[in-house]
């Protein structure tokens, strides 16, 4: 058993578990905060009724998400002590603002807008909601900003083995977060977007009461969802481009790019062998990757094998003899999924704007609304795959340029442990996710009138459950 080995699936399988409730968190209360500007100015019940009932499927998300993002923070001072002692003057700063500024806000304001539907006014109410969503992003920023000073660092100098900050708001401003937070909060509006668009869809299928709810709801989720899809690939391209200029390995490892091209050939499918560094099958496209990586046919894209060697001469005195290529195969799939869950993602929603343009029954196109049930997973598929490259496609760095991944892990904690939180931490989510598909399934069938489904009934039993 290998601790550095352990301690990475354990941190891969927490993150991913955590990361399949975050974007919907983000998007979901942005939407709902639309909805309920809906309702407040048009004095229409049935939107109250449509924020009420998707409100309590994203307070079961919400409360999911919370436990489980709880565990991400012991995995800092036990399995990875060593990069903590080396980035905690910089990496604990925009987590513990996260946490006392962002998470209270959005929790406190939360709690007023479950219970106070009857109690507040509605102006007031409505403020709630936005505050939600507000604190939400907030949230996501902090913990990107604190992400992409590992991506990215600056503000800092190494005193006595440790990098402390030196410059807060080069930290808090670094370039990496003005295209990483776009593409995490618009995944997040893809996301919810279609989440809604596939409960709405079910409901519709079966012909159950409150088709014009559905039928509203449909039309919000596929709007939303193609708003949020269309720019997440436009805010993807440009995070792409200046990750060929900080990265540039991550992006020739997602293309499994052995050699330097110009112009460089975008790969539609591989047979990669990594021993060997050669693919044996490569079906491509010319010039495209030029033009995705600079917005020209004809720019150079480097090579793995001649950015392995860059960085050999450069950190060979610092680090010694090391591959400095990550797993192409899992950065090369893992970029196609994403890109493929996308394009689903945005053929469907230009159909679903067809149907909606037209003004077409969607309980009339009973193929359209059965895809449209399985493609709430495909923001899944996306997010999660994209996570995956972004932090597989960085090794062997844990920050970049900085730390080597196996130079953050600890040195005193046994293999042996390791396996054992490993075990008991994928048993653990593998109840939670049990009780998250029940939860959801439960609240996402019933009748938006029934009452044990109000966001202030439904809190308490959801809350037990995280």
């Amino acid at each position: 058993m290998d601790a550095l080995l352990l301690a990475r699936l354990q941190f891969t399988i927490v993150t991913v578990y955590h990361w399949f409730f975050v974007p919907l968190t983000l998007g979901m209360s942005i939407l709902l905060a639309l909805m309920e500007t809906k309702y407040v100015t048009s004095g229409n019940e049935m939107y109250k009724r449509m924020v009420k009932f998707f409100g309590t499927l994203f307070l079961i998300n919400f409360a999911i998400g919370v436990a489980t993002g709880i565990v991400q923070e012991f995995q800092f001072g036990m399995n990875w002590s060593q990069y903590s002692r080396f980035v905690g003057d910089i990496f604990g700063v925009p987590l513990a603002i996260e946490a006392l500024l962002a998470f209270f806000m959005e929790s406190t304001f939360l709690g007023l807008w479950i219970f106070g539907w009857d109690k507040l006014s509605k102006k007031v109410h409505l403020a709630t909601i936005w505050l939600v969503a507000l604190g939400s992003n907030l949230s996501a920023l902090w913990i990107l900003i604190a992400n992409s000073w590992m991506q990215e660092p600056l503000g800092y100098k190494l005193d006595g083995g440790r990098a402390v900050m030196t410059n807060f708001l080069a930290v808090a401003t670094n370039p990496n977060i003005f295209y990483q937070f776009p593409h995490v909060v618009l995944s997040g509006v893809s996301t919810a977007g279609f989440f809604v668009a596939g409960v709405a869809a079910w409901h519709l299928l079966r012909k159950k009461k409150d088709t014009e709810l559905f039928s509203k709801a449909m039309k919000w989720g596929i709007i939303y969802g193609f708003i949020g899809t269309l720019l997440v690939v436009t805010a993807g391209h440009y995070q792409g481009q200046h990750m060929v200029e900080t990265q540039p390995m991550k992006m020739a490892a997602a293309e499994a790019l052995w050699d330097t091209e110009q112009p460089a050939s975008f790969s539609l499918f591989a047979v990669i062998d990594a021993e060997n560094q050669t693919n044996s099958i490569d079906i491509k496209i010319p010039s495209v990757l030029s033009f995705l990586a600079c917005n020209n046919f004809s720019c150079e894209v480097q090579g793995m094998k001649d950015l392995q060697a860059q960085f050999e001469a450069q950190y060979k005195d610092q680090f010694g003899e090391v591959n400095y290529i990550p797993n192409p195969t899992l950065a090369y799939w893992n970029f196609r999924i994403m890109v493929g869950a996308g394009s689903l993602m945005l053929l469907l929603a230009l159909y679903g704007l067809w149907l909606a343009f037209k003004k077409k029954d969607f309980r009339q196109h009973t193929k359209f609304l059965t895809f449209s049930i399985w493609a709430l997973f495909l923001p899944y598929f996306a997010n999660a795959t994209g996570w995956m490259l972004t932090e597989l496609g960085r090794q062997p760095w844990v920050v970049y340029g900085l730390m080597l991944t196996q130079q953050g892990v600890s040195n005193t904690v046994p293999a042996s442990w390791v396996l054992l939180s490993l075990v008991t931490y994928t048993l653990l989510y593998a109840g939670l996710i049990v009780a998250d598909v029940y939860l959801l399934l439960k609240y996402a069938r019933k009748d938006p009138d029934d009452e044990t489904e109000s966001p202030e009934a439904s809190a308490p039993s959801l809350v037990g459950a995280a």
